[in-house]
């Protein structure tokens, strides 16, 4: 069960329901079910309980209405589970209460001998004070009245280690006598005149107590000594306090010359855009031997290289060669065999091919790609000429050893068939068939 204090708007409801004594009392219970929370009841009960126990801080009718809120709580449980049902039992019968209180209780708990069932909660808390008849009511001891319970719920005081060390959330005001009545008029601050002990707003100190008390009170704090400290032995490992005294290094890379780098950038740029003069391609290609790490900084991502390849694809060779192991390599050559096809594209793949030994999976993968293309382009005269290309470029791989014909073999055959009206695939088709009949 939650114990989380009230917060400002639970007290406000809390206690507008304490407060509206001329609403008939089941309607008040009404509300409480529709505007608290089952999970939160224990807590707000708890908080009634503390009010409830000060006969000096709620009126005759706010105390009914607690009483009876504190019942409804579980009142779709059996009486054993309402872990308060000790305290309204023994309210019931205490001698310093009013006689109307312990008759309401009584009749709350359906230990009246009047037998009106629930019928008196559809009376106001107002109307059933004003109309309380002592003599209709009996009032049995407490052990009877424990007796005559016990059937329902077995009593059994709480006992707690430190209850009787705390200091309570609520204490008397030892200037104002106990025998004193705290809702007569003699305590209303009148203007112009000097306030009497005990004045003041009461609907706000209440609610100030509910949202700022905590159920455990005061209580005394475990007194917790520090160990003392064990001698140490002649054998034993002492700590150790490494010193902190580092030595400064010279950062030799501060102030370095750093115009060779912006050189390449620019450049890149330049290359992303258009063909670059064969000066400056040089002069890519020379800083970037120079520096190997320079790639990684010259301004190129995965996302540009389709662009450096169109333009400049003898730049993009070098740089993709010096980007070989690196953490990028795949990201870049899935850019690159997934890209359209076109002449410089398969100039920069078959360069590659004899340069640095490339994955077969991204080799394959852009031929698939280019097989793919020709089959869709519509132009014919385009359509021929991607397939002359996709031919010149597959008679190399293979006669270059780059490939294993077998692992494309009828993909490569079925795009010879379909386009055996053009010369190069008609050759490349009898390559195939010629290396088949060698094996």
């Amino acid at each position: 069960m939650s114990i989380r204090r009230l917060s400002g708007e639970e007290s406000q409801v809390l206690y507008s329901l304490l407060r509206v004594e001329q609403r008939p009392l089941h309607e008040i219970l009404s509300q409480f079910n529709s505007a608290i929370s089952p999970s939160r009841h224990f807590t707000l009960s708890s908080y009634l309980l503390i009010l409830l126990q000060d006969n000096k801080v709620l009126s005759t009718t706010e105390r009914l209405i607690a009483f009876a809120l504190l019942v409804e709580a579980y009142s779709s449980q059996k009486p054993a589970s309402n872990p308060f049902i000790s305290f309204i039992v023994n309210a019931s019968c205490h001698e310093g209460s009013e006689k109307v209180e312990r008759a309401f209780i009584l009749q709350l708990l359906g230990l009246d001998s009047s037998n009106s069932g629930k019928e008196f909660l559809k009376q106001s808390a107002s109307d059933y004070v004003k109309g309380f008849d002592q003599s209709l009511h009996e009032f049995p001891p407490l052990d009877q009245l424990k007796q005559q319970y016990s059937d329902k719920v077995h009593l059994e005081p709480y006992h707690c280690l430190f209850k009787d060390g705390s200091v309570k959330n609520v204490v008397p005001d030892p200037d104002v006598p106990p025998s004193c009545d705290a809702d007569s008029l003699e305590f209303d601050l009148r203007p112009g005149t000097k306030p009497k002990h005990g004045t003041g707003d009461k609907d706000e100190a209440v609610v100030g107590l509910l949202s700022n008390l905590s159920l455990e009170g005061l209580s005394p704090h475990w007194i917790r000594p520090l160990p003392p400290r064990l001698p140490i032995f002649d054998g034993e490992l002492v700590w150790l306090n490494p010193d902190d005294n580092h030595e400064l290094r010279w950062d030799y890379g501060m102030c370095v010359d750093t115009s060779r780098g912006a050189a390449v950038r620019d450049l890149i740029a330049k290359a992303l855009k258009g063909a670059i003069a064969p000066a400056q391609q040089e002069q890519v290609l020379v800083e970037l031997a120079n520096d190997p790490k320079l790639v990684y900084h010259c301004g190129l991502t995965p996302r540009k290289l389709p662009e450096l390849v169109e333009n400049n694809p003898l730049i993009a060779v070098n740089v993709l060669t010096k980007l070989i192991n690196s953490p990028e390599e795949t990201e870049y050559f899935t850019v690159l065999v997934n890209m359209d096809m076109s002449l410089h594209s398969m100039e920069v793949v078959n360069r590659l091919t004899t340069a640095v030994d490339l994955p077969s999976h991204f080799i394959h993968m852009y031929i698939t790609n280019c097989i793919a293309s020709c089959v869709s382009i519509k132009d014919k005269y385009m359509q021929n000429r991607l397939v002359r290309l996709v031919c010149v470029f597959l008679q190399s791989l293979i006669r270059n050893q780059i490939i294993n014909v077998k692992d494309l073999f009828i993909e490569v055959q079925a795009f010879c068939i379909e386009f055996s009206r053009i010369r190069e695939a008609a050759t490349l088709f009898r390559l195939l068939k010629s290396m088949e009949s060698s094996e």
